[in-house]
């Protein structure tokens, strides 16, 4: 009977049939030389990229010095370039070193090259000299065998708003540490003011700050300057404002009360530019045409307006960008534009949900060899727009929607962090699918997936009973 086994002798593989067995060839029998490994991108370049000097290699029939150096001026840039162009260059890939790959990535772009941005964990480099002249030659070689995937860049326009949307997060961010900043400067003369109301950077909190500056130290005259819609007394107010006033924190409190109010100025000047941007983008729906659908957040939105959102109607600007209204997600109201900013509205990028939530970092990872699990867990990335995914969960703990219970129930079962995660997968499958698809939210699916949850739990506590030998009784509803 003809089979193929192993050998117990020898551990290699033999034929067996009519005439007995017969021995696999051996490494010293004479072999047909092998083919070399297919190559996936045979006009593939590598580039090593430091802030004062570059390393590109192109494969080695391409010129006599296959290997350059040059260095990251603009107009060194572009010989670069052109050298690469007369190669026969179609694609470079390079690691995402701070900042100072864009210069070389736009550079790559303007001649027609096809950038390959890779993340410097995936290219770990072999044994031996890691040096830059041999990074540049080992990110090539893995280039042309088509074993570095390039990493999300969105389009130009949209890396516009994201460069203005971060840069404001930064001025934010300064505008708050002023805050902190004065608030320390008033608990050190003991003015105990910024404990009474919630925003010393409201009406009530600048006029009684700027009269503070001005020389007046009456508590009685600064607690007149008080805004009616402030819930704490005159009086509350008055006693607060007792304190000893030392020049040398006045001073604080004025500098960094201008400082505030300059970063304000440039907040206001950010937004505004943003807005020209937004405005350049087609609309994919007009509101006239196809109106808004109900605002299930109206309670939220007559509150007073935050610190640092921005001026314009963020609501009907993200309804016209996106098509569909992402505001009534729980925990997206103010992190649209910022997402944005960093995915842009074009989905397709993503073949599925599972791929767009994966990107983002927000599905769980394992470690399996030889059929065991070795590790699990969330996987270790930095993403900016999963990071705004897990703001949004992290903001539900108290809000009474589905959602809200959906986090709180995941509480209990997985703990703070995986709950926030869990809440976050599911934000961003929802955005991915009302985006890509077109599709408003839809809040009364909820209640079907409650149902059934509620008949499994019910089926669960009958089994549990049965098996205990007892047998549960619904209760007659009260009369």
């Amino acid at each position: 009977m003809k089979g193929i086994g192993v050998s117990k002798k020898t551990q290699q593989p033999e034929v067996r049939g009519s005439r007995g067995p017969v021995p696999a060839k051996s490494k010293r029998n004479k072999q047909p030389s092998q083919p070399d490994r297919s190559v996936f991108e045979s006009n593939a370049a590598g580039i090593d990229i430091g802030a004062r000097e570059i390393f590109v290699a192109v494969p080695a029939d391409r010129d006599e010095h296959p290997v350059r150096k040059c260095e990251t001026f603009t107009g060194d840039l572009h010989q670069m370039a052109e050298w690469l162009v007369r190669c026969g260059i179609t694609t470079a890939a390079m690691e995402s070193t701070g900042v100072y790959w864009i210069p070389v990535y736009e550079v790559l772009e303007q001649h027609g090259i096809k950038p390959c941005l890779v993340n410097p964990r995936n290219m770990k480099n072999v044994p031996g000299k890691r040096t830059d002249f041999h990074e540049c030659q080992w990110i090539q070689h893995l280039h042309s065998l088509g074993l570095l995937h390039s990493a999300f860049r969105p389009d130009a326009d949209v890396c516009a708003v994201r460069s203005l949307m971060r840069h404001r997060n930064d001025l934010v961010m300064m505008a708050s540490e002023h805050i902190q900043h004065m608030q320390k400067a008033l608990t050190q003369m003991n003015v105990q003011f910024q404990h009474v109301i919630s925003d010393i950077t409201g009406l009530t909190g600048l006029a009684i700050l700027d009269a503070i500056v001005a020389g007046e130290r009456n508590p009685e005259a600064l607690a007149k300057l008080r805004d009616p819609s402030i819930k704490a007394s005159e009086e509350t107010i008055r006693k607060s404002l007792e304190g000893n006033w030392r020049a040398e924190h006045i001073l604080a409190l004025k500098q960094r009360l201008s400082l505030y109010r300059s970063h304000r100025g440039l907040i206001d000047e950010c937004d505004k530019e943003i807005e020209k941007l937004m405005a350049a983008f087609e609309p994919r729906v007009d509101p006239d045409d196809k109106p808004m659908p109900e605002d299930r957040k109206q309670k939220q939105r007559k509150r007073k307006k935050k610190s640092g959102s921005p001026d314009f109607n963020m609501r009907t600007e993200a309804y016209k960008l996106f098509g569909v209204d992402l505001t009534q997600i729980p925990g997206l109201m103010a992190l649209v534009f910022m997402l944005f900013s960093e995915v842009g509205r074009d989905m397709s990028r993503w073949p599925t949900a599972a791929h767009f939530v994966s990107w983002l970092g927000l599905c769980p990872d394992n470690d399996i060899s030889g059929g065991k699990v070795l590790w699990r867990g969330g996987r270790k990335t930095k993403n900016r727009a999963g990071t705004l995914f897990r703001l949004a969960a992290h903001s539900l703990h108290r809000d009474q929607t589905p959602m809200g219970d959906y986090l709180r129930r995941m509480k209990a079962k997985l703990g703070p962090a995986a709950a926030t995660t869990a809440t976050a997968h599911k934000i961003a499958i929802i955005f991915y699918t009302m985006v890509s698809k077109q599709r408003e939210y839809d809040a009364s699916l909820w209640a079907k997936r409650d149902e059934t949850r509620e008949k499994r739990l019910e089926a669960r506590f009958q089994k549990q009973a049965a098996q205990r030998g007892y047998k549960l009784v619904p209760l007659e509803p009260a009369a």
